[in-house]
């Protein structure tokens, strides 16, 4: 599909329907256990678990007592045990003593375990060496994606980028492609699929192989998403290590927004409790503020609060059947949006101390000098003083790994500086954590003599292997390389200015950073999506160290008048940021198309840093 300049954007399918469907089959698999019983619940399945059935909806399911997984059930607890887990070893282990305990104990009870998305051949295998599987029956809820809001799909498996991108396994794989089969199964058939990674490829096929093995529904109904472009994590780590500067990124990295909503403290509320908000397109105030770069947003809040100010004072010239209809129609909603102004409002204020003491400016000065090259050993000194004043582990952490991407790895002398500079800091029990960054290529040291242009030699020998057959010797040898600048230089990754770039009239994507860094990872969505495949963009994919795709579905009608080509399913495999969603959002605008996310979990760069940080003692 070539983005065409169009008026406006088409409207997103409804994914209630994916909430619906998860709702029913977990009903259904309580049901299965019929008459009370106690639900022990994993903790990164809770938050989610809210979002599709909350506490009154399983209570009318009969369960009675709720636990977290860890936790020990109280003495008189009930005859049944439901557990509803991931499939990790650790929680098998868990629910065998609970098992063995009672066999001690000589209680007699009936005992499920619900795994969520599916179970693992690993899971049964410790339960039959703990000798309980004949004791329990497994069932698997098939909870693949969760709608955060009307654009925004998770599938909220956030130990997906460490598990592949550091461990190599693909066990999470198969969710993926379940997921695309449930979406396409819905909302398609999709005509068309781009992507880049390997990962990406891999679930592609995993896909089309379900999709062949399944009774090919939909095909002939009109579908809803046109286009999917599903892209590795690894293809872009600069941009999800880059500092946020739009508003929802900026609440994501200061306050955390888990599942879709964050909890503001007393610092935020002014007063004694903490508030737990829903953020969503739901929210009229966050709905407007959510995509502006953070130095438009005060001047919009204060300008929404005289507004309302106005619509309050409404109310003094007011006759009694005026104030009757004023009170019954207006009064709740004004309340409601004073409430949430109020919110933002304070949470601005809070984000805003934070980033005093932490720099931000001096922080976002060097960031922008990696991005475009200049004043290298200037940034280098910042990240040493950084690393010795001991601001924050994860934060020196991110700047490394920023520093090393974009100089295409360290030479071996700042390597070593910073490396020994960071665990005098931080402690020595980060070595490992330095052997994970090199393993993912996020912290890298140049080998002897290599510069760029060394890489980009083999970068073209590559081309010559390639017709050779020799590809693997080529592809170990630039395993693992970033080649940043070469790839900015050829997509404009860094905007040319005359002048102040604009924040409050955007002409780009590189709004989402202040003007000075366009996010690779939309950049290539856009012009894939533009060229309606890779065509012309070889040397990229080469730089990038290729597993590109585009595949037409032939039974798909390529109707250009349909909303539905206008639809682009954006597939983030290992996260995805919100300043990316951010830019895609505009430039969705400016094209007349829409975007819609599925990412495995939504990640910034301090969840990248943390599943890589193994200082866990």
């Amino acid at each position: 599909m070539a983005l065409a300049g169009r008026r406006d954007a088409p409207e997103p399918p409804d994914f209630g329907i994916l909430k619906r469907l998860a709702r029913d089959q977990l009903v259904y698999l309580l049901e299965q256990l019929p008459g009370k019983k106690d639900l022990f619940i994993e903790a990164d399945l809770m938050s989610p678990l809210d979002r599709i059935a909350n506490v009154s909806i399983l209570k009318q399911h009969d369960v009675d007592k709720l636990y977290k997984v860890e936790t020990r059930p109280a003495p008189g607890a009930s005859d049944q045990f439901c557990f509803l887990v991931r499939p990790r070893v650790r929680t098998m282990r868990f629910i065998a003593d609970i098992v063995n305990a009672d066999k001690m104990s000589g209680r007699s009870r009936k005992y499920k375990i619900i795994f969520s998305p599916q179970k693992f051949y690993a899971c049964e295998m410790v339960l039959e060496e703990e000798g309980v599987f004949g004791d329990v029956t497994c069932d698997e809820w098939s909870f693949y994606l969760l709608p955060l809001d009307e654009d925004i799909i998770s599938m909220e498996l956030p130990e997906f980028f460490r598990d592949y991108f550091l461990e190599g396994d693909h066990r999470w794989i198969n969710p993926v492609a379940r997921a695309l089969q449930l979406l396409n199964s819905l909302y398609g058939p999709f005509g068309k699929t781009h992507g880049i990674g390997r990962c990406a490829k891999m679930s592609y096929e995993l896909w089309r192989d379900l999709e062949e093995e399944g009774d090919g529904e939909g095909q002939g109904r009109k579908p809803e998403i046109g286009h999917v472009f599903l892209m590795d994590r690894d293809t872009d780590y600069v941009t999800a290590l880059c500092s946020q500067m739009v508003y929802e990124g900026l609440v994501d990295d200061t306050f955390r927004i888990k599942c879709g909503s964050v909890d503001f403290g007393p610092d935020v509320t002014s007063s004694d409790k903490s508030i737990k908000v829903l953020l969503n397109s739901q929210d009229k105030v966050f709905s407007q503020i959510r995509n502006e770069h953070f130095s438009n947003v005060f001047g919009f809040l204060s300008q929404k609060s005289r507004n309302l100010q106005a619509q309050y004072d409404r109310r003094r010239g007011m006759d009694i059947k005026q104030m009757k209809d004023f009170v019954s129609q207006e009064l709740k909603g004004l309340k409601q949006e004073h409430r949430l102004l109020s919110l933002h409002i304070g949470a601005c204020e809070s984000i805003m101390k934070k980033k005093t003491k932490q720099d931000f400016q001096e922080t976002i000065k060097a960031e922008h000098s990696l991005l475009e090259g200049f004043d290298i050993r200037e940034s280098t000194s910042f990240i040493e003083e950084h690393i010795d004043r001991q601001v924050s582990p994860v934060e020196s952490l991110r700047l490394m790994c920023l520093l090393s991407i974009t100089e295409n790895g360290l030479i071996p002398k700042d390597y070593r500086s910073l490396k020994t500079q960071y665990l005098q800091s931080y402690g020595p029990e980060h070595l490992l954590t330095f052997h994970n960054l090199k393993r993912i290529g996020l912290l890298t040291e140049q080998a002897a003599g290599e510069t760029l242009t060394a890489v980009e030699s083999k970068v073209s020998k590559l081309v010559t292997d390639r017709a050779a057959g020799k590809i693997t010797d080529a592809f170990s040898s630039l395993a693992r390389k970033s080649n940043f600048r070469a790839i900015s230089k050829k997509l404009g990754l860094i905007p040319r200015l005359d002048g102040e770039y604009d924040l409050k009239m955007p002409r780009d994507m590189a709004y989402v950073f202040g003007g000075a860094y366009v996010p690779l990872s939309c950049k290539i969505i856009e012009q894939v999506l533009e060229r309606r495949g890779w065509q012309g963009l070889e040397e990229v994919v080469r730089l990038l160290n290729g597993h590109e795709f585009s595949v037409s579905d032939s039974a798909v009608e390529d109707n250009p008048a349909w909303d539905c080509q206008r639809v682009i399913l954006a597939v983030f495999l290992g996260g995805c940021t919100f300043s990316e969603i951010a830019a895609l959002r505009f430039l969705g605008k400016e094209r007349g198309c829409k975007f819609i996310f599925l990412t495995t979990a939504i990640t910034n760069s301090a969840r990248m840093m943390e599943a890589m940080i193994e200082a866990k003692a």
